[in-house]
């Protein structure tokens, strides 16, 4: 299995998709216990509601699972949320704080894992950065993520729907913020940005705005697409389809503004 797909496209929107993938390494898979082999925090079907919204963009997607390792921590396992509980780069436990392991990975599997599944899928969405930038003189990251609207030892309360993540304004300029937000406020669905999740490392570590790189993370809530958040975790369709329109509206005006970004 390949750790990363990418599909190119002329667009200077790229949809960054690194929490999709569900395939394990068997050994992998039998270091996990029976809650653990459930993957209960895949983005699930994030890859199919987001398919063809966006003619042209460049779709880098990781095919392994974040309890392999995650594609949206820092190779240096920094927090990216320092007070609140969270998970780390070879999560130990799931998002409800659970263990998730019979075998907790070592140093050394970790350092394998990096070399294994981090370091590729960053090295392709970097290439992939760079041959759009070259491109367009501008490229737009848009990092597409979506978890579960309920739970507690994440977040207080029921999540919005739409939550729009630049790391504070750091990571984009401010009109691929502002208009995120506005189709987001448009649905009259709820929606915030920079609230619980503010962007991942991929948005921080990307987001150079002075440098034509232009990163924004959207967390959709799961209840948008999924007929339950339990498993199965199935597609809803008519869910999904409601969600598809403000979605293909978003990357279609972030790809309208580039050539207006460039510095």
């Amino acid at each position: 299995m390949i750790p990363v797909e990418v599909v190119q496209g002329d667009s200077p929107v790229i949809l960054g998709l690194p929490h999709t993938g569900t395939w394990l390494p068997a050994h992998i898979t039998a270091a996990l216990n029976d809650r653990g082999r459930v993957l209960a925090d895949t983005d699930w079907h994030i890859e199919r509601l987001y398919d063809g919204l966006l003619p042209g963009a460049t779709t880098v997607r990781a095919t392994f699972h974040r309890y392999v390792i995650d594609a949206n921590r820092g190779p240096d396992d920094a927090s990216l949320y320092p007070g609140q509980n969270t998970t780390g780069l070879v999560p130990l436990t799931d998002f409800d704080g659970v263990p998730i392991w019979d075998t907790e990975p070592t140093e050394a599997d970790i350092a394998a894992r990096k070399a294994q599944f981090h370091a590729p899928y960053h090295t392709a969405l970097a290439a992939e950065i760079a041959r759009v930038k070259a491109k367009h003189g501008v490229a737009i990251l848009y990092d597409c993520h979506s978890i579960r609207s309920h739970i507690p030892f994440l977040f207080e309360g029921t999540l919005p729907d739409f939550n729009i993540g630049t790391n504070s304004g750091a990571s984009c300029a401010p009109a691929i913020e502002a208009a995120t937000q506005e189709v987001a406020a448009a649905t009259g669905r709820t929606h915030v940005v920079n609230g619980r999740f503010k962007g991942g490392w991929t948005t921080r570590h990307y987001g150079q705005p002075q440098d034509n790189v232009h990163a924004i993370q959207m967390e959709l809530a799961q209840s948008t697409h999924l007929a339950s958040e339990t498993p199965p975790f199935a597609y809803d369709e008519a869910k999904a389809e409601a969600m598809r329109a403000p979605l293909r509206e978003i990357l279609t005006r972030l790809a309208a503004l580039a050539p207006e970004l460039r510095a």
